[in-house]
């Protein structure tokens, strides 16, 4: 199984960025193939569609959303949105490279929690064909605190975010389960 972690944030330290790869090890304790793309060591050209040719730097991205049998996505909530970031990554994106594919919403926020932040992103993984996983998980100001490991502080958060890989992975097996089982009734 692969997964493949965006980190949406181009802020060192960033909280969203630090659950997110807290994320990662619970993934790589699980035997899970993991891809992390942080936007903000990938920086990218603003999207538009009259682009003549795509930067490495994109290709690297779609490939490694390509080949995921699923996401995670992660964006600090500024304003009531996702990063612009995060949002310039995804327009690079069409439904080609997500259609069918689990999707784990992740935020961070200055507030209590990024809520506004996870529902558009969930709204833009929707018009890209994705599947949101009914899992979530933001955090908000104070909580995103992590230890020299990069470990949460906060065992709570530590909780949910197991709880949020792991519905994550049950979601995939069960749609690459059913993938296999249509290629087989059309072979």
């Amino acid at each position: 199984m692969n997964i493949t972690l965006i980190a949406g944030s181009n802020r060192l330290g960033a909280a969203s960025t630090s659950l997110l790869r807290y994320m990662e090890t619970l993934l790589n304790d699980r035997q899970v193939t993991v891809a992390l793309i942080d936007l903000r060591e990938l920086p990218l050209p603003l999207f538009s569609p009259d682009m003549p040719e795509l930067p490495p730097d994109v290709h690297r991205l779609l490939e490694a959303v390509t080949l995921a049998d699923g996401l995670v996505i992660a964006t600090p909530e500024y304003h009531g949105s996702i990063s612009g970031v995060l949002k310039n990554a995804l327009d690079y994106m069409n439904a080609g490279h997500v259609a069918g594919k689990p999707v784990l919403s992740v935020s961070s926020a200055g507030g209590p929690l990024g809520v506004s932040s996870l529902l558009q992103l969930q709204s833009i993984v929707r018009n890209l064909h994705g599947v949101n996983c009914p899992e979530w998980m933001s955090i908000g100001m104070g909580s995103g605190r992590f230890d020299a490991e990069g470990c949460p502080i906060d065992e709570g958060i530590r909780s949910r975010a197991e709880s949020a890989v792991e519905q994550l992975l049950n979601l995939t097996r069960l749609l690459m389960a059913s993938k296999a089982t249509k290629a087989a009734f059309t072979a």
